[in-house]
């Protein structure tokens, strides 16, 4: 048998070699990751990072914030005992300190947070070569924490955009800021989760989760891949002296349509669906007769909306939108508010069972057209709706719930006063006799649909 002896100096570079493979890295990420053995060039970020860091730009801003008054300079008899003496300002100046990305170079478009310039009287531009501009906001938005600048400057590097639905959980990431005008701060990780939502940071959520330390003053920066390519702007992080290793980012396709947007009106002009959903849960699937499927369960179907004139009822299971897979209620929030007026609509769903599919348009937004909410699961409930005080409402569809007992049945089911059951057992009942009635149908659950408030839900009563 012979044995083959390596030398040490071929086990170096073995190791190295196969380190290297195992990192799963592509061709190009070669060219930004050099390295040699003995003495010469080891991997490093270097060369991307000189090619990107220039499109990474600090901004500070300043803003007038109105000082409250003390209560007691309101009452005369109070005020005359401060006559005389030095009154504090009404108005103060607010400063704060964040990032932005370089997008095109040619109209000095930078993307930033909206955090960060929402309510900046002045906002100034520092750049890595040390100039400064004065920057004006194209377009923001609050609900997405998205905004446009505008310097007016030559000779500017915009950062490539890359492509967020491709990323997957596992994949190399660096974040770039440059905060607190100290210069840029370059932090490297991994992709630890995608689709990140109901974190209730923004209105509409979808975020990268990277365990890339995302700091304070580093709001609006750069998320990028080892090709050097603007996956996501960085937004927030969880802790409370600071980054502990969960750190979120704006995918860069959000980003993109939210940008074409911002600069062609100034605001992002959403369309609505005009549907209340929720997520599916496997208690839910069973009560409507669903397999294991994912998608977003309407519980109510606005009239008058895009949703009522193409027919969604109540119970269907949306799976997709535009060739798009719809994975929760989150989903279908994120896809449909990205959408201008006007747009047109394919949406697949599931309805008893079987697969449909339709055609709308969006129409014009109204408050609370679209909301999801909060999937409610209930189990070891007994007697099932005991506790409830229930009334018809003179005419209207549903029962309002006028009084939940503390303790009871009905309390721990997770009824509230004020709510409304609209549907029993996917039936509509207009009095307390038809939610008893139906209730009794099925003695191994109730599948309530209760509207509470702006927003409507299925509840699943064991």
């Amino acid at each position: 048998m012979k044995i083959l002896k390596l030398s040490a100096r071929f086990n170096r570079k073995l190791v190295l070699f196969v380190s290297i493979l195992s990192m799963g890295f592509t061709a190009p990420t070669f060219a930004a990751l050099p390295f040699a053995v003995d003495g010469q060039e080891l991997p490093s970020l270097a060369p991307m990072l000189q090619d990107v860091s220039s499109a990474v730009v600090n901004i500070s801003t300043s803003s007038t914030v109105k000082a409250e008054e003390n209560p007691l300079l309101k009452d005369p008899f109070f005020r005359r005992f401060f006559e005389g003496l030095p009154q504090q300002p009404r108005n103060r100046k607010s400063q704060s300190l964040g990032s932005g990305v370089i997008i095109d170079s040619d109209e000095g478009y930078i993307v930033t947070n909206h955090h960060v310039v929402g309510m900046a009287d002045e906002i100034t531009v520092h750049l890595e070569d040390g100039r400064e501009f004065e920057a004006t906001v194209v377009g923001s938005d609050s609900k997405t924490d998205v905004a446009v600048i505008k310097v007016k400057a030559r000779r500017l590097n915009a950062l490539p955009l890359g492509d967020s639905d491709i990323l997957q959980v596992g994949d190399f990431v660096v974040a770039i800021g440059n905060p607190f005008g100290l210069g840029h701060t370059v932090t490297s990780g991994i992709v630890s989760a995608l689709g990140r939502s109901g974190l209730n940071i923004e209105e509409y959520e979808n975020f990268i989760q990277t365990d890339a330390s995302i700091n304070p003053g580093n709001s609006g920066g750069a998320l990028v891949n080892l090709r050097g390519e603007l996956i996501g702007i960085n937004t927030a992080i969880i802790g409370r002296a600071g980054n502990v290793g969960i750190g979120f980012a704006i995918p860069v396709n959000m980003v993109k349509d939210l940008v074409n947007q911002l600069v062609e009106y100034g605001e992002v002009k959403r369309g609505q669906l005009g549907v209340y959903i929720q997520d599916l849960t496997p208690e839910l699937a069973e009560a409507l007769g669903l397999d294991d499927q994912t998608g977003a369960v309407v519980t109510e179907v606005i009239p008058g909306t895009a949703a009522d004139d193409a027919g969604l009822e109540s119970g269907d299971l949306i799976t997709e939108v535009n060739g798009k897979k719809i994975k929760g209620a989150s989903s279908l929030r994120n896809t449909v508010g990205l959408l201008r007026v006007g747009s047109k609509l394919k949406i697949r769903y599931v309805r008893d069972g079987r697969e449909k599919s339709l055609s709308t348009k969006i129409k014009a937004s109204q408050d609370n057209q679209v909301a999801s909410v909060e999937d409610v699961e209930i189990e070891d409930a007994t007697d099932r709706l005991k506790g409830a005080s229930l009334r018809s409402m003179d005419g209207e569809d549903g029962v309002l719930i006028v009084d939940v007992e503390p303790g009871s049945p009905a309390d721990d089911a997770g009824l509230l006063p004020d709510d409304i059951i609209v549907e029993v057992n996917r039936e509509r009942v207009n009095t307390p006799d038809d939610v008893e009635r139906l209730a009794k149908k099925d003695r191994k659950r109730v599948l309530l649909n209760v509207r509470r408030g702006q927003g409507s839900m299925f509840l699943v009563i064991r």
